[in-house]
């Protein structure tokens, strides 16, 4: 049976400064993956558009996002980091997706329900149909595996019922034409062009929590800067909000079923697990017993350890601009031969009229 080849595809929007969750969450496991898999690592700038339609500084966050990934370690010769706006093709095949899509699926994503509100009528219709242009940074590559958080698990399960909807509607054409792919759907073996995406999801801190409320996200938008840990911070920046965490007043339990009820303590072990490379198991059993006065200068220590050289590196690679350009551009040029050859051959699927 022919399959398609294995191929990673993700993407961060440019909105901020990154911080420990993006780390952990998502750079940390980029980094991993390329060791295994052939990559494609995107700075989605126009996913950026739907949050903020006027930025003053766009480009340089782009720039930032790229020394992030390049500074933690993403090689962009061996995989392809670029710019999402560079190939024009994501927003063609973003199109098609729109009219193969159907409004009530775009309607269940709780994503929208968000960050629409209360006032849904006065929302962007490019934030209604964001996840028809995620489906095509994935899907025009025709990546087989995407990393993803629990945040973005439903739109990687639209990606694939858009992938399925392509590959049904247009199976004669797709057989037709000689381009499909044998896969298992369930018991069912099909012939389809784009695959059905698989997530990448766990790891010992595949959530990070803000460390003033173990019951929130970190984010880069909450108010309080101590609670995230920013990839710019220095030392002295991530020990002092290590040490001003919020957490409670038990020892750590020996067990993870000691963690329950306890987020605040949950998130710091997840931290040191994700950082150590270790299981959540492994810090409790290294850790169990101790008191955060004890437990909290262990974890400022690796912290330190793990994060001061990506920073470090960062704010080297930042500083030369011409390089994080050459390195976008590279990769744009390379992603975008990729794309314009599922694109020619989606054309033709389609029934377009091209040169």
């Amino acid at each position: 049976m022919t399959a398609f080849k294995p191929l990673v595809f993700s993407g961060v929007q440019p909105t901020g400064n990154l911080h420990l969750g993006n780390y952990l969450g998502a750079i940390k496991k980029f980094v991993a993956l390329q060791d295994t898999s052939d990559c494609i690592y995107c700075v989605v700038d126009l996913h950026s558009l739907t949050a903020q339609l006027v930025h003053e500084d766009l480009k340089d966050q782009t720039r930032a996002i790229t020394a992030a990934f390049l500074a933690s370690g993403i090689d962009p010769r061996k995989h392809i980091v670029f710019n999402q706006s560079r190939v024009m093709q994501h927003a063609e095949l973003a199109w098609i997706f729109n009219c193969v899509a159907r409004i009530g699926w775009m309607n269940r994503m709780t994503q929208f329900k968000d960050k629409a509100g209360k006032d849904r009528e006065n929302a962007s219709l490019g934030l209604l149909a964001y996840p028809s242009l995620m489906a095509a940074d994935i899907l025009v590559y025709r990546a087989t595996h995407v990393p993803v958080g629990d945040d973005q698990k439903q739109h990687l399960e639209l990606t694939r019922d858009i992938a399925q909807k392509f590959n049904n509607d247009f199976s004669d054409r797709i057989a037709g034409l000689g381009v499909g792919v044998e896969m298992k759907v369930g018991e069912e073996t099909v012939n389809g062009f784009f695959p059905l995406t698989e997530p990448i999801i766990g790891g010992p801190a595949a959530r990070i929590m803000s460390l003033r409320d173990g019951s929130k996200k970190m984010s880069k938008s909450d108010p309080s800067d101590l609670s995230r840990i920013n990839l710019t911070d220095d030392a002295d920046s991530i020990s002092k909000k290590i040490r001003k965490a919020k957490t409670d007043p038990e020892a750590l339990p020996g067990e993870l079923d000691g963690l329950a009820g306890r987020p605040e303590a949950e998130n710091l072990v997840g931290i040191y697990a994700g950082l150590a490379e270790i299981s959540k198991e492994a810090v409790l059993k290294e850790f169990g017993g101790q008191q955060f006065s004890v437990f909290k200068p262990a974890l400022a220590d690796l912290a330190v350890e793990k994060l001061a050289p990506v920073a470090g590196e960062m704010r080297r690679i930042s500083g030369d601009r011409a390089y994080v350009d050459a390195v976008l551009s590279d990769g744009g040029e390379r992603a975008g031969l990729l794309a314009e050859a599922t694109m020619k051959t989606v054309r033709d699927i389609i029934g377009l009229l091209q040169g």
